[in-house]
């Protein structure tokens, strides 16, 4: 009984000081960045948590943006205004948050918080105004002592309506909202309220610093010391190793870090070795995740929200595949890039598969095997088991100082391959999971030292056995319809090194949806519909000016049809009048047909609201016009319905595809 006491605080120690170490040591897990730079469609709290399936296969943690309401208009956070009280945003509303963060732990995600506490917004028309905001019974505000006096290069002390009063900035100051004095004893207090709220009860797992150069990194250290995330990453945006390592020293309590920092210096050197597409053999250092005793503390990257398509110099332009390649092969915890993420989904899925199984981790030995040659570099990483992960950049001639019969190659692209090693014992498929529009053969392997192996599998979900399926090394497979893969290797009669692939076959057939638009409250008699999108063309302000009108239940609607074209089309629309102006807030991510209200009240920009009243309107009020009969017929031929209009038409019926007038419509 005294040994289990014992083995159970040991046990204890030992997860609070994986806690306290900022990240956790030995860490396997793979990152998503969430986001990108004005991402308001993507990054939409229900659109992640629709993902959550697919995402979890490959990601053990996903960095989503500031999730307070920063005011009324489109916002990516950094202006954070609301700590406690308001959580909704641009991205949705408080109840979609939860929901969110809620969805990704039952499926084995983490959500990470973009924490903004060097500087703070303050209430619109105001220099020194911070919201009031109770938590628990307890108020919470700012004032002018908790504010740099030097903030914003001294323009602060000198047109505020009054004057800071805290101490000089104790960081980079920087010229845009307040910069909050950390020596401060109320601002300790309340961001030390604010990230126990965000854990405990938003349920985030732990926190992304913005703008760590902004303020000492001993308070970094006190923040995590007294909140206890389990991740925790700073970002410092410098480009040389001594700063970063710096840095994630400075957050030491008691001689151990508690931040781990993004990998500045791996990034910058990808980017110009990628982008010059020469000089492989330079990866061989450079980098934080390379020093002694960092690779912990290294979260690696290729791209940001900062770094990429903001017409910065910053921005890997070329060998993308292969820098994500490389980074997913090193030692320190990869954070994949969400524009990367959809481009290149297939062949990133590759990759992670190909750490996973080699069960690299963040603090895993490398092994420069080519670094001589002026084109290429290569080099191994060793999992926890043993296996390795190789790398090759640049020259894709396999390396001497290895045994090319030992490894795999599982991923391969322009500048880039991975391979993994025999000792891996693991099947393998050519095809990850995912969702194909039409029907695709998978190509089975056996990734295994043994020279007897063979593959067994199943499509039914079910576990294989030795009376399983039964095929070569190399054999492809016909996948036509939803199953779920299930691969192993069979060696002398046992079963082992299983994969599972999670397929659907969801063929795409174009459809028509149709938006009405009820102006009445704001008096407009002219409208113009202005979309944008991948693959929408009429995107030129202030749009195309509507003339289709409809009338129902005594109200006048604008009507326009938009073609979907493919499984990830949608509309984005604004509604203005005259030339442009007044004009709406933005409506995202419209997928079937709606009916929208312009509202008489506007945001704090004086763009007009739009509400969705397309349960009451597009179902209970049918649009009248008889010019035309419209003849509704279901996907096998059967007429199903002859009426006025389209809407008219399709009301009451259960929702699907529909041929109407010879078009798909979704209803």
């Amino acid at each position: 009984m005294y040994s289990r006491f014992l083995l159970a605080v040991a046990l204890l120690l030992h997860t609070s000081l994986s806690w306290a170490q900022g990240w956790q040591a030995q860490y396997h897990g793979v990152m998503l960045q969430g986001f990108y730079w004005d991402s308001f469609v993507d990054s939409r709290w229900t659109a992640l948590e629709a993902q959550a399936d697919e995402l979890s296969e490959f990601y053990q943690l996903v960095w989503i943006p500031q999730s307070g309401h920063c005011g009324d208009h489109n916002s990516m956070g950094y202006d954070d205004l609301y700590w406690f009280e308001n959580y909704n945003s641009t991205f949705g509303s408080e109840a979609e948050l939860r929901s969110m963060i809620s969805t990704f732990r039952s499926k084995g995600i983490g959500t990470i918080a973009d924490v903004v506490i060097n500087h703070r917004a303050t209430m619109p028309g105001t220099w020194m105004t911070f919201p009031m905001e109770t938590r628990d019974g307890k108020t919470y505000t700012m004032t002018p002592a908790d504010v740099c006096r030097n903030d914003d290069g001294g323009k602060t002390l000198t047109n505020a309506e009054v004057a800071p009063t805290g101490a000089n900035d104790t960081g980079e100051d920087w010229d845009g909202f307040r910069d909050l004095d950390h020596t401060s004893a109320n601002v300790q207090a309340i961001v030390k309220a604010y990230l126990d709220f965000l854990l405990n009860d938003l349920g985030y797992v732990g926190f992304r610093y913005d703008m760590v150069k902004g303020y000492s990194p001993n308070f970094t250290g006190l923040y995590n010391q007294s909140a206890q995330p389990q991740f925790s990453v700073g970002e410092y945006w410098d480009g040389s190793v001594a700063p970063l390592k710096a840095w994630v020293n400075g957050t030491a309590v008691d001689g151990v870090p508690q931040s781990a920092v993004f990998d500045f210096a791996l990034k910058y050197r990808l980017r110009d070795y990628c982008n010059s597409g020469t000089g492989w053999n330079n990866l061989e250092s450079g980098a934080l995740c390379y020093e002694d005793g960092m690779a912990q503390y290294s979260v690696t990257f290729v791209d940001n929200h900062d770094t990429y398509g903001r017409n910065n110099d910053s921005e890997t332009r070329r060998n993308i595949l292969a820098a994500n390649a490389f980074v997913l092969a090193s030692p320190g915890t990869p954070c994949l890039y969400l524009p990367h993420w959809k481009l290149y989904k297939t062949e990133l899925k590759q990759m992670i598969y190909a750490r996973q199984l080699a069960k690299v981790h963040n603090m895993s030995e490398r092994n420069v095997v080519v670094s001589g040659k002026a084109n290429q570099y290569a080099a191994t990483t060793t999992g926890s088991d043993g296996a390795q992960l190789l790398v090759i950049m640049g020259a894709q001639s396999f390396p001497e100082a290895l045994a090319e019969s030992d490894f795999v190659n599982v991923t391969s692209g322009e500048n880039y391959s991975l391979h993994l090693s025999r000792t891996a014992e693991t099947a393998w498929t050519t095809v990850p999971s995912g969702t194909y529009e039409q029907a695709f053969d998978v190509v089975l392997q056996a990734i295994t030292a043994a020279d007897n192996a063979e593959l067994v599998y199943t499509l039914d979900g079910s576990a294989p056995t030795a009376s399983s399926t039964r095929v070569v090394n190399g054999t492809a497979i016909s996948i036509t319809n939803d199953c779920t893969l299930r691969v192993a290797l069979l060696k002398d009669g046992a079963v082992s090194g299983e994969v599972r692939r999670r397929y659907a076959v969801k063929g795409f057939e174009p459809y028509t949806i149709t938006i009405y638009t009820n102006a009445d409250q704001v008096g407009w008699t002219t409208i113009n519909y202005h979309t944008w999108g991948d693959y929408r063309t009429d995107t030129s302000w202030p749009g195309q000016r509507i003339g289709r009108r409809h009338s129902a239940a005594g109200k006048t609607w604008w009507a326009h049809d938009y073609d979907i074209t493919r499984s990830d089309d949608m509309v984005n629309l604004v509604f203005s009048t005259n030339n442009g102006s007044p004009q709406t807030i933005d409506i995202v991510a419209v997928t079937e047909t709606k009916y929208y209200e312009i509202s008489a009240e506007t945001n704090g920009q004086g763009k007009h609201l739009v509400n969705d009243v397309t349960a009451q309107t597009g179902i209970s009020s049918p649009i009248i016009n008889a010019n035309n009969p419209v003849c509704v017929y279901s996907l096998t031929g059967q007429l199903l319905r002859r009426d006025g209009s389209v809407s008219q038409a399709l009301q009451g019926l259960p929702r699907g595809i529909y041929i109407v007038n010879g078009k798909k419509v979704k209803r």
